[in-house]
């Protein structure tokens, strides 16, 4: 490990900062080792372990409905999309087909829990970088999706709500009237965080010119979701890969614009988020209104007693809020996991701050950081 004794190789005018493990800007207990050179970053190394867990292992030892909790603690944040694509990965391995309301039900959750992890993302990079309003804003919208979440699954933050063949509950009398009413508002408080600081002229100053990070370099460190698509590379499994029913819904892939300055700058990964809500809204939309009208139908008919996937291995990726969430299973048989292992996107998006940080000044390392959205439950499993 670097320190600041290394004059012979960092020089004799060089300091090395430490960032973390706690603090409130590296979004979960991360430490960034900083060298620099007055006030601009020569050299990032990320230090990780702090929030391990061991779920890979422990999913080795229970059965295969009962890993889904564990898979809610990885990004917390979005705690959906770690279930569905853990139990889309088992459900393709076992050749279980959940029916057609299961799969519409699925896709509102998912798009309405991408929302609120967008928002929670773009608030705390407001509040990053020193805009309190907008953080207020964006958190008003996020707990009333919440509510939404709690009256179908009971839960604000971790879920446990997705099942492999079914969902845990079926859509409680008005819900989706209620889903209505806060998508015809949130249209218009999109409209308004837009205006107080997706164009504010100190938020574009503090963004559009840092943490470039060209198209090659997003490609060879492995990016994938706005981070990848903050780059200009249109690339979204929902429209590349369709599962579920995202095949029936319009929607389209915001990429990065390069509009204040070079294209892949933080501004452009924010950007996309933004013009992502949007989409995710048009989804939620549609969903509710193919969703198979007459008898609710039983969510919970294809959920197998126990579950016992033929013997065998899968690889399966969902594009969840971060990027592509990838689950690589191996059964033999039995009533228990014999492998699993989850492919973290925010673990190759730190990977690639060693490439992006040098060139940035020490104050600007908050910026660059919260602009790759990372959540370290994810990283560190």
């Amino acid at each position: 490990m670097t320190t600041i004794l290394d004059v012979e190789r960092i020089g004799p005018n060089a300091m090395v900062l430490h960032m973390g493990p706690q603090h409130p800007a590296t979004h979960g207990i991360l430490r960034l080792d900083l060298e620099t050179e007055g006030e601009v970053i020569t050299k990032v190394v990320p230090y990780i372990g702090y929030l391990h867990r061991c779920f890979e292992k422990h999913a080795e030892s229970m059965g295969w409905q009962m890993v889904i909790p564990y898979t809610d603690r990885m990004d917390y944040v979005a705690a959906i999309h770690m279930e569905l694509g853990y139990c889309l990965a088992v459900e393709k391995l076992a050749r279980i087909e959940p029916p057609e309301r299961v799969q519409y039900i699925r896709v509102i959750v998912a798009e309405l829990q991408r929302i609120a992890s967008h928002l929670l993302a773009i608030g705390t990079y407001g509040l990053d970088i020193g805009s309190v309003t907008p953080f207020f804003h964006a958190f008003r919208e996020r707990e009333k999706i919440l509510d939404l979440l709690e009256e179908l699954t009971g839960a604000r933050l971790l879920y446990n709500y997705v099942r492999i063949g079914g969902v845990a509950f079926d859509l409680p009398d008005g819900w989706l009237d209620k889903v209505r009413r806060f998508l015809d508002q949130f249209e218009k408080a999109w409209d308004e965080l837009n205006k107080i600081l997706t164009y504010n002229s100190v938020f574009i100053e503090r963004t559009a010119r840092i943490g470039v990070i060209p198209v090659e370099v997003a490609i060879a460190y492995g990016l994938t979701g706005p981070n990848l698509r903050g780059s200009g590379v249109r690339w979204d499994l929902r429209k590349e890969e369709p599962c579920l029913v995202y095949d029936r819904c319009e929607f389209d892939v915001p990429v990065g614009t390069g509009q204040y300055g070079p294209l892949g700058s933080a501004w452009d990964r924010y950007y996309v988020r933004v013009q992502e809500m949007a989409e995710s809204a048009k989804i939620v939309r549609q969903a509710i209104e193919q969703m198979p009208k007459g008898e609710a139908g039983d969510v919970q008919k294809a959920i197998p007693r126990v579950v016992r996937p033929p013997e065998g291995d899968i690889y399966f990726q969902y594009e969840a809020a971060r990027g592509e969430i990838g689950y690589y299973i191996v059964s033999d048989g039995s009533p228990v996991p014999y492998r699993v292992k989850a492919r973290s996107p925010c673990f190759c998006h730190i990977s690639a701050l060693p490439e992006i940080g040098p060139g940035a000044m020490i104050a600007d390392a908050v910026a660059l950081v919260g602009s790759l959205d990372i959540v370290m439950g994810e990283v560190d499993r």
